[in-house]
């Protein structure tokens, strides 16, 4: 075993849970949308959760693959593991908070959002500073930037990041998520 599969594996068992409770999340708000339905309750799942954890699911895999970039890189080291830990345990917080435990309690999703959005959204800036750092440390990673397409797309997202963190209206918020899901699917697909 290469000390980059030894590492991923720990990286993976993490970043898979947090794909888990985002998918759990989803589920748990179908059940209660559906039960809710049944009785006749009001409840909305509305659009800003789903794509918030549309999203959030995007943005991991990007840092799934980003590890695949550093794999030559990667020494088993007890620094690594600490920082692999910390890295992935900052995604599944994020990944936990994007739904609630109990939607239930909700009237309209929408609120949860609107309550959860800044720290959900500073967990992924802080990991996207983490993740440039890093790269930037590397000289053959950091050459990447050289080019001026992985700057501006760099930068879109951090700007519609802090601006979903801000911007109070529905709408807007819909429009900035939805924006910042199709520059992910642009990224991939190009």
């Amino acid at each position: 075993m290469s000390d980059f599969e030894f590492v991923f594996a720990l990286y993976s068992l993490l970043l898979g849970l947090s794909m888990v409770e985002l998918l759990s999340g989803l589920g748990r708000a179908l059940e209660t949308r559906f039960a809710a339905e049944e009785s006749r309750a009001k409840f909305a799942i509305g659009w800003l959760t789903p794509l918030l954890a549309v999203f959030v699911m995007l943005d991991l895999l990007s840092f799934w693959q980003a590890a695949w970039t550093l794999r030559q890189d990667i020494a088993v080291s007890g620094r690594t593991l600490m920082a692999v830990a910390a890295f992935a345990s900052l995604y599944f917080l994020a990944a936990r908070l994007v739904f609630p435990s109990q939607p239930e309690g909700f009237a309209n999703l929408d609120t949860h959002y609107f309550r959860v959005r800044r720290v959900v959204l500073g967990l992924l800036l802080v990991l996207l500073v983490a993740q440039l750092a890093v790269y930037l440390a590397h000289p053959a990673l950091a050459a990447m930037f050289a080019d001026p397409r992985i700057w501006g797309t760099t930068l879109v997202l951090i700007a519609l990041m802090v601006a979903a963190m801000w911007v109070k209206s529905v709408r807007a918020s819909i429009a900035i998520l939805s924006l910042l899901v199709a520059r992910y699917v642009i990224v991939y697909l190009v």
